[in-house]
């Protein structure tokens, strides 16, 4: 296969492929030449750097549109099914959050990002306040996930002798893990993204004028 043989598309969806495999410690220009069973200098046809390749990786896992709020949707119902679907995109590749957090996705996905803005407009935030409550979010859920995917990665180091001495040293946070699992769980997760939505609901609130008399 030459280098006019492969499509940017079909490059960026091997690679996410070889991540899945490899990591994103073990993604290399010249690993997935040889999946494609190319050359690595076909690979430079298509992107100038590595880093255009992550890039144009994190715009394909970004792009699919995760769709408006639905009829007669609060923007908070939006908003929180909105987080539980990034986090289960950032979730669908290994080091999915490590991808998106050092990768730009460009405009495509910033138009997308532009039409969320407008529609909380119409739920009567201002462009800066839609801004806030959809990066606090987003980068919640990242940060999240990143958390969560570095922690999948140690699985192996939890022996039983570490539950043991965590119970023997640290017995309050051996109750409260007991109690409500681990901080990387889906119920950590929702509760964390409730606060936020509250917080956000709190903030919007107070900034609305009081109606006239009170």
């Amino acid at each position: 296969m030459n280098q006019k043989g492969l499509a940017r598309d079909t490059v960026a969806r091997a690679a996410l492929d070889l991540l899945d495999e490899v990591g994103l410690d073990g993604l290399t220009v010249r690993r997935l030449a040889t999946e494609l069973g190319v050359k690595s200098p076909a690979l430079y046809w298509h992107f100038r750097s590595k880093q255009e390749l992550l890039d144009e990786m994190c715009r394909q896992l970004l792009e699919p549109d995760m769709g408006g709020p639905r009829t007669d949707e609060s923007w908070q119902e939006w908003l929180t099914r909105r987080a539980h679907q990034y986090r289960r995109m950032l979730l669908s590749h290994r080091d999915g959050a490590r991808l998106v957090a050092g990768s730009h996705p460009g405009m495509t996905v910033g138009r997308k990002f532009e039409a969320e803005l407008k529609l909380l407009t119409g739920y009567g935030f201002t462009p800066a306040q839609g801004l806030d409550a959809i990066s606090t979010l987003s980068f919640y859920t990242t940060g999240f996930v990143l958390q969560e995917q570095a922690s999948l990665a140690r699985q192996s180091e939890v022996t039983p002798e570490h539950l043991a001495t965590l119970a023997a040293e640290a017995p309050t946070t051996m109750a409260a893990v007991t109690a409500i699992g681990t901080p990387t769980s889906d119920r950590a997760f929702t509760h964390g993204l409730r606060l936020i939505i509250d917080g956000i609901t709190a903030a919007l609130d107070a900034s609305r004028p009081s109606p006239t008399g009170q």
